[in-house]
Formats: C-alpha cells, sequence, structure tokens
C-alpha cells in the first residue's frame, strides 16, 4: 500500500511564498495540517504525532518541507490536486494562526481542510475521523476553531492513550514514547498518513467508513 501511495504524487516545488494560481484556473486546493511544537525538545512527544503523520506522507510523496510563513510547508500534487502540509511554527496553542492564514491566502474553503492531531481518549495507534467536531479538550483544536469561526473541518485523532496519573496530563503527552509504542509507531503513523490521499481523492465520508473500522 505504501509503495502504490508514492505513485499517485507528483512532486511540486514550495518555497514558502504563496503560491501563483491563474485567476481563472480551477484547481482544486486542499489544505493539511499537522499539529504539534516546534523544537528538538518536542520532536520525538506524543503531542508530535500530527508532524510525524506529515512527515511521513511527506516522504511517501518524495517532497520535503521548507520554510514558511507561520510553519514548515510543502506542497504536492494528488491526481490533479493541490496538496499543502503544514506544520505550524505557533507551537501548539496557537495552531489556529497557521491554519487561518494559509487558508485565506491559498483560498482554501473549510471543507478542503483537514488536521491530524493527537488524542488522549483514544488507545494508542487507534484512528478517529470525524468531519466536524467540538475540540475535545485540545488545545490546538480549540485554537484553530476560534481563528476560524467555526468547527466544520475534517480531523484525524490518532490515539496515544491515557495511562496517566490525575495531573499530570502535561507531563504525559509532551512525554516520550514507551519502547512498546515505539516499536509499533512507523506502521501506525504510515497507516494514518494513508488517509490523507484517501480524504483529497474520495472525501471525508468515504474516508471515515474505511478508517474508523480499521484496527
Amino acid at each position: 500500500m505504501w509503495g502504490f501511495l508514492r505513485g499517485l504524487f507528483r512532486k511540486h516545488t514550495r518555497t514558502g511564498a504563496p503560491s501563483e494560481t491563474p485567476e481563472n484556473s480551477t484547481e482544486v486546493k486542499y489544505l493539511i495540517v499537522g499539529l504539534g511544537n516546534i523544537g528538538a525538545e518536542y520532536a520525538d512527544t506524543r503531542h508530535n504525532i500530527g508532524f510525524k503523520v506529515l512527515d511521513a506522507f511527506a516522504q511517501a510523496s518524495n517532497t520535503s518541507f521548507s520554510a514558511g510563513r507561520y510553519g514548515s510547508i510543502a506542497e504536492v500534487r494528488l491526481r490533479g490536486h493541490s496538496v499543502l502540509l503544514l506544520k505550524p511554527s505557533t507551537y501548539m496553542n496557537l495552531s489556529g494562526k497557521a491554519v487561518r492564514y494559509w487558508m485565506q491566502t491559498e483560498k482554501i474553503p473549510r471543507e478542503n481542510l483537514f488536521v491530524v492531531v493527537d488524542d488522549i481518549a483514544l488507545p494508542f495507534g487507534t484512528l478517529r475521523l470525524r468531519a466536524k467536531g467540538s475540540d475535545g479538550g485540545h488545545n490546538g483544536l480549540k485554537n484553530i476553531n476560534e481563528m476560524i469561526g467555526s468547527n466544520e473541518y475534517a480531523r484525524l485523532r490518532f490515539g496515544i492513550g491515557g495511562d496517566f496519573p490525575k495531573g499530570h496530563q502535561v507531563d504525559y503527552v509532551l512525554g516520550t514514547w514507551t519502547p512498546e509504542e515505539r516499536a509499533q509507531l512507523p506502521e501506525r503513523v504510515r497507516h494514518a498518513a494513508e488517509a490523507i490521499p484517501s480524504f483529497v481523492t474520495v472525501g471525508i465520508e468515504r474516508t471515515m467508513n474505511q478508517f474508523n473500522t480499521r484496527s
């Protein structure tokens, strides 16, 4: 499956500046956002699973990220669609600032926004896709909802488990993976990344039907 995904993409160079699309173009654009925190100290934490999933997706598409406004940016072509990848550099709690900027700059509608985020309410590696919904107590989603004025956008929740003592949630989400989780993580991340081209090519409903029923 991973090799098949590689064949779907054509590399598109992204310099960090907004793309120039002819005014009469009917090209459909998508914004795929992976949430996380910048900095080496956060790179391997549970809270950064959104970054990790986008990194895997970019690798499969044979592209790489470059510095852009409010985040790291990459762009690929997928069956005639322009797919913009964003890893915000605003830190988790201000993710909405980057999301709003790129949605407005690239004129991307909410229905073409897809956010990848960690979720302590789900067992490790479990995926849950939704077409819309509350922030569920997640500060990154909360800020996106506030900044774009809506919670009606697709999101992929990646379960990181919730095995921590009361009052230690911050330490847990900013902690690193256990050896058992680390061994399973590459395959779980690849599976999550496969949901992105599915969303772009067949839509959120069919993608939910496929990925919400698979463990």
